[in-house]
């Protein structure tokens, strides 16, 4: 079970930037860039732009998971996700959901002692999100939800945190997958994440794939 957990973290080795001058009185010299690493790469879609902006405001760190593709996340009345990517010739994406709950926990401290102002605690809002989901990818609500654990959660400086693998409705808005391992992390006072991998064969190849999607999405220190 300890692989449907291990959807983010891995260490990721540091490079150390070339110098961009010479020493010793040498001639000045600019650094070549190194192909494929193009202003238009670095500067990324649209959609990765507000992602970008949400991940800032949730205190999320992303790295992009080696050997995926942008591919457009859903937005509408039956989903609604803030990025996705997919692993090409595997029958593997993940889409991920980030949201920042600061605000919403300034205002429950405020209202805490207002009987007129009664509002759920932030930091438990993320039980409810992932149960939501859970039920609308699988038309059943009772789905098995596991807690997951403490270890786990340090990789990712979370606090809490949910897991369900679920059995698919057969959706056009899934592309018809038939198996998805959902996972809802919060970290006290700050946000919640939430990332979905989706599979049609839910054997050792997928939980490879789930690692190989680690190290993507984890809080700040």
């Amino acid at each position: 079970m300890a692989l449907l957990l291990l959807c983010f973290t891995k260490s990721i080795a540091q490079i150390s930037p070339r110098p961009l001058y010479a020493q010793n009185n040498k001639k000045h010299t600019t650094a070549k860039v190194k192909p494929g690493y193009s202003k238009l790469k670095t500067a990324g879609t649209d959609q990765f732009k507000e992602f970008t902006k949400l991940l800032a405001q949730a205190n999320v760190i992303y790295t992009p998971p080696r050997g995926f593709k942008e591919i457009p996340a859903p937005n509408d009345e039956d989903f609604s996700f803030d990025y996705a990517l997919q692993l090409p010739g595997q029958d593997f994406e993940v889409w991920f959901q980030v949201k920042s709950q600061k605000q919403n926990y300034t205002s429950y401290e405020q209202g805490q002692y207002d009987i007129d102002r009664e509002t759920e605690n932030p930091d438990s809002i993320y039980i409810n999100m992932s149960r939501a989901h859970a039920i609308a990818f699988t038309g059943e609500r009772d789905n098995f939800m596991r807690s997951i654990p403490v270890n786990v959660l340090n990789r990712y400086k979370a606090d809490a945190g949910k897991s369900y693998l679920l059995n698919l409705l057969d959706l056009p808005a899934t592309k018809h997958y038939k198996y998805a391992l959902l996972i809802a992390l919060q970290r006290n006072h700050t946000g919640t994440i939430m990332a979905v991998c989706f599979t049609n064969d839910k054997g050792p190849e997928f939980f490879k794939n789930v690692d190989r999607a680690s190290n993507c999405l984890k809080f700040k220190p």
